[in-house]
Protein backbone atom coordinates (compact mmCIF):
# COMPACT_ATOMS: atom_id res chain seq x y z
CA UNK A 1 0.00 0.00 0.00
CA UNK A 2 3.27 2.51 0.51
CA UNK A 3 3.55 5.18 -2.33
CA UNK A 4 0.01 4.54 -4.13
CA UNK A 5 -0.05 0.88 -3.53
CA UNK A 6 -4.21 1.46 -2.34
CA UNK A 7 -6.07 0.70 -5.74
CA UNK A 8 -9.55 0.74 -4.10
CA UNK A 9 -11.20 0.81 -1.07
CA UNK A 10 -13.81 -2.10 -2.72
CA UNK A 11 -14.20 -5.50 -1.02
CA UNK A 12 -15.78 -8.33 -1.43
CA UNK A 13 -17.08 -8.89 2.26
CA UNK A 14 -17.40 -6.95 5.27
CA UNK A 15 -14.62 -8.93 7.09
CA UNK A 16 -12.35 -8.27 3.88
CA UNK A 17 -13.20 -4.41 4.80
CA UNK A 18 -12.46 -4.86 8.47
CA UNK A 19 -8.74 -6.15 7.44
CA UNK A 20 -8.68 -3.31 4.82
CA UNK A 21 -9.83 -0.53 8.04
CA UNK A 22 -7.04 -2.25 10.44
CA UNK A 23 -4.61 -2.15 7.59
CA UNK A 24 -5.46 1.67 6.54
CA UNK A 25 -5.13 2.53 10.26
CA UNK A 26 -1.39 0.73 10.74
CA UNK A 27 -0.42 2.47 7.55
CA UNK A 28 -1.48 5.92 9.16
CA UNK A 29 0.68 5.25 11.74
CA UNK A 30 3.44 4.05 9.56
CA UNK A 31 3.56 7.43 7.82
CA UNK A 32 3.02 9.68 10.84
CA UNK A 33 6.47 7.67 12.84
CA UNK A 34 8.21 6.17 10.16
CA UNK A 35 10.86 4.65 12.87
CA UNK A 36 10.21 1.26 13.42
CA UNK A 37 12.60 1.64 16.63
CA UNK A 38 10.37 4.74 18.08
CA UNK A 39 7.26 2.46 16.96
CA UNK A 40 8.82 -0.64 18.44
CA UNK A 41 9.53 1.59 22.02
CA UNK A 42 6.57 3.38 22.04
CA UNK A 43 4.37 0.44 22.19
CA UNK A 44 4.38 -1.16 25.06
CA UNK A 45 3.15 2.07 26.41
CA UNK A 46 0.19 2.37 24.65
CA UNK A 47 -0.26 -1.26 24.32
CA UNK A 48 -1.52 -1.18 27.95
CA UNK A 49 -3.09 1.88 27.97
CA UNK A 50 -7.28 1.90 27.99
CA UNK A 51 -7.78 5.20 26.51
CA UNK A 52 -4.98 4.35 23.84
CA UNK A 53 -6.68 0.90 22.87
CA UNK A 54 -9.92 2.49 23.08
CA UNK A 55 -8.48 5.07 20.67
CA UNK A 56 -7.30 2.41 18.02
CA UNK A 57 -10.57 1.20 18.14
CA UNK A 58 -12.33 4.10 17.21
CA UNK A 59 -10.11 5.03 14.10
CA UNK A 60 -10.45 1.57 13.01
CA UNK A 61 -14.43 1.85 13.06
CA UNK A 62 -14.14 5.16 10.83
CA UNK A 63 -11.96 3.60 8.79
CA UNK A 64 -14.68 0.74 8.53
CA UNK A 65 -16.95 3.19 7.87
CA UNK A 66 -15.46 4.35 4.99
CA UNK A 67 -14.77 1.39 3.83
CA UNK A 68 -18.36 0.34 3.99
CA UNK A 69 -19.98 3.33 2.48
CA UNK A 70 -17.94 2.30 -0.54
CA UNK A 71 -18.71 -1.05 -0.96
CA UNK A 72 -22.41 0.05 -1.01
CA UNK A 73 -22.33 -1.71 2.54
CA UNK A 74 -22.26 -4.94 0.56
CA UNK A 75 -25.56 -4.56 -0.54
CA UNK A 76 -25.76 -4.49 -4.50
Amino acid sequence: MSNGGLQTLRTSTPEEGYALAVNLAQKAIELTQPSEDIRKLLRPVYSTDANSLIAVSQVVALHFQTVAFANNYWNN
